[in-house]
């Protein structure tokens, strides 16, 4: 999974930092969006996803890998 974020649409309102910290932050000087990390861990998966449905501003774009996990 990747995320990436359209800072011209970003309203500020810091929903997906506190959803996801580790790949969100907010920028000191604008409060806009800001991304940690463009790659997303499978463990933030979730988190990611929902931080995108609450964005207000609809700033944040998630990616799917396009290769799910290998069959054995």
């Amino acid at each position: 999974m990747r995320v990436s974020v359209d800072r011209d649409r970003c309203c500020s309102s810091g929903m997906c930092v506190m959803n996801v910290p580790d790949v969100f932050d907010q920028d000191d000087q604008d409060s806009l969006v800001r991304l940690r990390r463009t790659t997303v861990r499978p463990d933030q998966a979730a988190d990611v996803r929902l931080a995108s449905e609450l964005c207000p501003g609809g700033a944040i774009t998630v990616v799917e890998d396009e290769s799910g996990p290998a069959s054995a």
